[in-house]
């Protein structure tokens, strides 16, 4: 896991110093602190240097364009890893965060081929996989989680890409003067000129989902969207292609009625999945929360590992309705593999609340998120990559929403969309359309609250960018939901672990995202996912993966309701240092920053101990939105927070 950053000048002439690079890999320095790497370049005449990363200095004037890079070395942990890496002839030069699983594969290909090894890392096949196919060849090959920049100086061409799903973040911005791109946006703020401003445009889907599916909330940041690369050239500027659909897969038909015969392959779709992600030159863990997808991954790679080298890190809570701890435990003595859990507590979240959201360079989405930094932050006292359950419930259906989106008019889901009504009866509607009805179940708030909070909040708005995707895609409404959600509310899960984990130096890994699981889940027939009566139980989504599951801990274990990976937001709020913290410093921006109402996020405040959970989601939306605004907005960031 690493970190890049890099720029071009547009029209404003050459750049005369190494002092922005250099801030901008330094501001990122926890996603690769073991080596470091800065090339000057001209996109034009092809000219290129390898500076120094220690000390700004002035460079030749004769460079338009640079590219840093900050390396955590996993495979190759020698100099020979050393990026951005150079093609042989210095005419490509590359850098690249994330691990590729099926890189190896290619090394014989590419050896025969001519092309002459110099490390044993996957970047320089990555590299000569460039060399030989191009950029379109290169990432139809590519199995694992992936940012790349590419400066071809033959072709005049800066290429920057992601992977299909969105592990590994990748921004850019084009302004009038430059054009950039970095692991982490927060680099930006040391090119010339640029200032974080908040983008309101962004600011009712935010408000909604906790999210944005296009953009950011800064003004001029965007997102390259997950399974796109970009190209930019000074005379055809920047061009966005996409190179993966998630809508060239179909859910098969005809099947065998045959569930067994589904569970031994799903098994070993993810035990081959597992054993590509175990490859490291460090010391790997299992990010167990004790659910069903974190158990797998964690069991079957501790069949691949050899005997007391894998471990479990865990986040445990004192409160019994929220900490999974006894699952965790019947894993862990299961498997009988070392365990290492750690408290979440009141005054940690207060202490951490505003470094997360530095790190996450967003409102922090998920109070839990607060959680995942502490795992990160101990678990690198044992282990420098972590593998995690994230992606199972998207790829196989395992929210309850996926149930009552296919059967939306069963007795108890119209029970409860009417009892909703009495409260919002214009809500009513939004569920007989199955467009809405998808596209919100995904919302953190009802339109009617959001439109409390933001008198010109615009439900229509807000979903303009869903709906346009959402019809693009294909098949039942149980596929189009698993489709829409790897799009849409997968992503921001996937950056949330990945910032976290490397705000302290740690590798996160997912094998259920891995190409051939998410192609292969398109062949089970939706009955053995989303059934709607199961012997075991009620429970009934994600069924396949449950079944697995109960054959090595038992029907208990794998068939208990989902609690999920909640923390007990309601007692930390009304702790007496978080409750100050909110009432003399976040309700004061609120009402200075003006954009959300004041009043009602004031009487909430004072009654804390009777809101309801929609009132309880849109007071953390609201406060996690002032924290993040007071730092990045405010510019706070620049002299308290670099230090994280």
């Amino acid at each position: 896991m690493c970190g890049i950053a890099g720029y071009i000048n547009t029209k404003s002439g050459p750049i005369t110093d190494s002092n922005s690079i250099i801030s901008m890999l330094k501001i990122q320095k926890h996603r690769g602190p073991d080596d470091s790497g800065i090339v000057m370049f001209n996109l034009g005449s092809g000219d290129f240097q390898e500076i120094s990363v220690e000390e700004p200095r002035s460079v030749e004037s004769k460079f338009d364009g640079v590219i840093g890079f900050n390396r955590l070395s996993i495979l190759d942990l020698s100099i020979n890893g050393h990026q951005p890496m150079a093609s042989p002839d210095k005419r490509v030069y590359l850098a690249f965060n994330g691990e590729i699983y099926n890189a190896f594969d290619y090394k014989e290909e590419l050896q025969q081929w001519g092309y002459r090894f110099r490390s044993s890392t996957d970047t320089e096949i990555v590299l000569a996989l460039y060399l030989k196919y191009g950029i379109d060849g290169l990432l139809d090959r590519l199995n694992g989680m992936f940012a790349i920049a590419i400066i071809d100086l033959d072709r005049h061409e800066i290429i920057i890409s992601r992977d299909r799903f969105g592990i590994k973040p990748m921004y850019f911005t084009l302004t009038d003067k430059v054009f950039a791109f970095s692991s982490e946006l927060k680099s930006f703020r040391y090119i010339e000129n640029f200032d974080f401003r908040i983008d309101l445009d962004q600011l009712d889907e935010y408000l909604l989902f906790r999210n944005n599916i296009q953009g950011t909330l800064f003004e001029d940041i965007l997102t390259l969207p997950p399974g796109y690369y970009l190209t930019y050239t000074h005379k055809a500027g920047i061009n966005k292609k996409q190179y993966f659909d998630i809508n060239c897969n179909s859910r098969v038909v005809e099947d065998f009625d045959d569930i067994e015969f589904y569970e031994r392959e799903v098994k070993a779709w993810l035990s081959k999945s597992v054993d590509s992600q175990l490859m490291s030159d460090v010391k790997l863990g299992c990010q167990l929360s004790g659910g069903i997808d974190s158990t797998l991954v964690t069991w079957l790679a501790n069949r691949s590992s050899n005997k007391g080298k894998f471990e479990a890190v865990s986040i445990i809570f004192n409160e019994n309705n929220f900490s999974e701890e006894r699952y965790i435990n019947r894993v862990v003595d299961n498997l009988m593999i070392p365990s290492h859990k750690f408290l979440l507590d009141h005054n940690y979240f207060i202490d951490n609340i505003e470094k997360v959201t530095w790190h996450l360079e967003e409102p922090i989405n998920h109070p839990n998120t607060v959680a995942i930094y502490k795992l990160s932050q101990l678990a690198k006292e044992h282990v420098t990559v972590l593998l995690s359950g994230e992606g199972a419930d998207e790829i196989f259906g395992g929210y309850g929403r996926f149930y009552d989106i296919s059967y939306p008019f069963q007795s108890r889901r119209l029970l409860h969309e009417m009892k909703c009504a009495l409260r919002n009866p214009a809500g009513l509607p939004d569920y007989f359309n199955h467009e809405y009805r998808a596209i919100l179940a995904t919302a953190f708030l009802t339109p009617s609250l959001a439109k409390k909070l933001r008198s010109g909040f615009s439900k229509e708005k807000s979903i303009c960018n869903r709906r346009a995707f959402y019809r693009t895609l294909s098949g039942s409404l149980f596929d189009r939901q698993i489709k829409y959600e790897i799009n849409t509310y997968l992503p921001a899960l996937l950056i949330r672990q990945d910032k976290m984990s490397m705000a302290h130096s740690i590798e996160n890994r997912v094998p259920f995202l891995d190409n051939e699981v998410v192609k292969n889940s398109f062949t089970i027939p939706e009955k053995y996912l989303l059934l709607r009566k199961s012997p075991e139980g009620y429970n009934n989504e994600k069924y396949l993966l449950k079944k697995l599951t109960s054959r090595v801990f038992g029907d208990d274990f794998a068939f208990r309701k989902k609690m999920g990976f909640g923390i007990p937001l309601k007692d930390f709020l009304l702790r007496t240092r978080f409750n100050e913290y909110l009432n003399d410093k976040v309700l004061p921006g609120i009402q200075d920053r003006g954009l959300f109402n004041h009043r009602i996020v004031s009487e909430w405040l004072s009654d804390i101990h009777n809101l309801n959970y929609l009132e309880l989601e849109a007071l953390w939306v609201v406060v996690a939105f002032e924290v993040w605004a007071s730092i990045y907005l405010d510019n706070k960031h620049e002299n308290r927070y670099t230090s994280f």
